[in-house]
């Protein structure tokens, strides 16, 4: 018995240290937050880029920032690639940085379509002043549709498709079990009230520019941040525009080379460049531009990315 105990005694070591090799190279679980762009495109009719919208999806739970065209396909493709938590009748929170149509255009889709696919909850919606106006107009205007809809002989839930908007100011602007969402005033030229947002997760901390010129309330914002999602527009393109045109861009946009400056100062561990005008520079183009004067980590954000 002794003899057989000391014979078995190298295969049962062998066995141990095989399970504890295995549970150390084992994959590691699917992160909590993931980042999808569903739009990275500006007023520009641009194929390849659908109108700016980004998905935060904690533990499954969406959260929209901005509905620029094409938000709701867009959702719908990027469930397609695994995202499970773009389901149709999970998309009930959004927020939205200002009120420019390329950034509110697919707000009727966001509403109703999620809701003839059957929605039940209301969408929460949390952005600037004029957003209720805004709300209440797009649902009057769709009254024909509703009363067919609710009233008609299709199958239908009667809350889906209500809205409730909430206008906010800077600071906390919501909080549940999965993010704390924190709004920070940018400036935007002559907008009155344009914002980005701050989201805090259990993994990470991410902060959205929306649309701005270069904003000191971004670098408060992020400070060190996981990850910061800017928009950008190519400093070499610029030159090249009409001076009507560089005089508006100045004023409400951020160029390459101050988004350098930018990112130097706020430190994320990834910056990710999103609503790009290139005016004819090439994506390698516009990356080079921004790691001229940053030495960080950046990509160019392209529709459909997963983070």
């Amino acid at each position: 018995m002794k003899f057989f105990s000391i014979f078995l005694l190298p295969f049962l070591l062998s066995a141990i240290v095989g399970r504890e090799n295995h549970s150390q190279t084992s994959p590691p679980s699917t992160p909590k937050t993931q980042i999808v762009l569903l739009g990275t495109g500006t007023p520009n009719a641009d194929p390849d880029r659908f109108g700016p919208s980004i998905a935060i999806v904690v533990n499954d739970t969406p959260y929209i920032v901005d509905f620029g065209p094409g938000v709701v396909r867009r959702a719908s493709a990027a469930q397609r690639k695994g995202v499970k938590g773009l389901a149709m009748q999970k998309l009930t929170r959004a927020f939205v940085t200002h009120l420019h149509s390329d950034h509110t255009v697919g707000y009727a889709d966001l509403i109703f379509t999620p809701w003839v696919l059957e929605r039940k909850d209301p969408l929460e919606v949390y952005g600037p002043k004029g957003l209720k106006a805004m709300t209440d107009h797009i649902v009057r205007a769709y009254k024909q549709d509703l009363d067919m809809r609710l009233y008609g002989l299709e199958p239908s839930n009667k809350t889906g498709y209500k809205v409730n908007a909430h206008e906010i100011k800077p600071g906390v602007i919501y909080k549940d079990a999965n993010v704390t969402v924190k709004a920070f005033a940018v400036k935007h030229g002559s907008w009155k009230e344009a914002y980005g947002f701050r989201f805090e997760t259990p993994d990470k901390t991410i902060v959205i520019s929306g649309d701005c010129a270069p904003s000191q309330s971004v670098i408060d914002a992020c400070n060190g941040c996981d990850v910061l999602i800017h928009e950008v527009y190519s400093q070499t393109g610029f030159l090249k525009r009409p001076p009507e045109w560089q005089k508006y861009h100045s004023q409400f946009h951020t160029s390459s080379r101050e988004l350098a400056e930018i990112a130097t100062k706020a430190k994320p561990s990834l910056l990710i460049l999103y609503h790009q005008l290139f005016w004819g520079t090439s994506e390698e183009e516009l990356v080079n531009e921004v790691r001229q004067g940053y030495s960080g980590k950046v990509v160019s954000g392209r529709d459909l990315d997963i983070y």
